[in-house]
């Protein structure tokens, strides 16, 4: 976003943090260059295991060192597929922290604003600004980061050190989840701000309030979609299915009714405490990777809405305050 396409308060915003945008962009840049070539790295060692014609599964004499260089490798990809995801995650906060302090709260905390207000800017323009510029670039940044995330971990499904898509660094740095959590933060941190008007207090109210938001949609997330259910017969043995996140698995009986998941874990007979009770069928409850679409979405949704609550709440605050 070049700051001279751009006119009054959104120019200001730009001009003043040019450089903290910059430097952004920078690390943005080496992170990505930094998974493609480690991607770029594996993939060759991948060729190069290849052609030695030794394996992994069945190592033979005069392979060992061979087997051990091709799996460090990988291994090497995989953790720095799992830091990705960790700082994927750390980011919407880091967000939420820069206009909670920096871009907002450090103004009304030193009377700064004041200058904006009185050349024709209303304090509701000059919030809009505030928000409306880190939001343009949050969206795109964070969209171009998710979308390398999951190139990387596409690749790394090949490997033998998969990440599964339930696992919570891979799906909070993948699909449209990510710039949702990015966005409620920078609304949690402007709301923050202009509640509190100090820096530090709004830093640490903004931190908080993720960090809680993170906490319940880990809680609540296996209950955004209905989850499929498998009625495996007893006699044919119990099979996890591929791929499956949030498995719970009990004994139901004939007519249906599930058994408590301690029913017959003491039990000296298993199989006479089951028939005893009833049970005529394994039930296996699961999301399957199919279910990774409807989750994000349903969760960005609710990501969303609560964003634009705390913005909307957040400009009343300032009309109420400032007329």
């Amino acid at each position: 976003m070049s700051a001279l396409a751009l006119r009054g308060p959104a120019r200001v915003v730009v001009l003043q943090h040019r450089r903290v945008l910059w430097i952004t962009g920078a690390l943005a840049l080496v992170g990505i260059a930094l998974v493609g070539v480690a991607w770029w790295v594996t993939s060759a060692a991948a060729t190069t295991f290849a052609g030695t014609g030794c394996s992994v599964r069945h190592t033979v004499h005069g392979c060992g060192i061979a087997v051990r260089h091709f799996l460090s490798v990988e291994l090497y990809f995989s953790r720095l597929l799992a830091y990705a995801g960790v700082a994927m995650m750390i980011l919407p906060a880091v967000i939420g922290l820069f206009v909670a302090g920096p871009m907002i709260g450090r103004e009304l905390e030193d009377g700064t604003y004041r200058l904006s207000w009185s050349q024709s800017v209303t304090p509701t323009r000059w919030l809009a600004a505030k928000l409306a510029v880190p939001a343009v670039l949050t969206v795109a940044g964070v969209s171009v980061l998710s979308a390398v995330y999951a190139w990387a971990w596409s690749r790394g499904l090949g490997t033998n050190y998969p990440a599964q898509w339930f696992e919570r660094e891979v799906y909070g740095a993948m699909g449209p989840a990510p710039v949702g959590y990015a966005l409620l933060c920078l609304a949690l941190g402007a709301l923050a701000a202009v509640l509190i008007r100090r820096t530090l207090p709004a830093m640490a109210v903004t931190a908080v309030a993720y960090a809680a938001v993170v906490v319940i949609m880990n809680a609540v997330r296996s209950g955004l979609w209905p989850m499929r259910t498998d009625t495996p017969a007893l006699r044919t043995g119990l099979r996890y299915p591929s791929a499956a996140s949030d498995v719970a698995v009990g004994w139901m009986t004939a007519d249906g009714t599930r058994l408590g998941d301690t029913t017959c874990v003491d039990a000296t007979d298993v199989g006479a405490c089951m028939a005893r009770h009833g049970a005529t069928s394994w039930y296996i409850d699961y999301h399957p990777a199919s279910h990774f679409w409807p989750l994000q979405l349903v969760e960005t949704g609710i990501l969303l809405g609560l964003a634009a609550a705390a913005v909307a709440l957040a400009f009343r605050v300032l009309r109420r305050s400032h007329g």
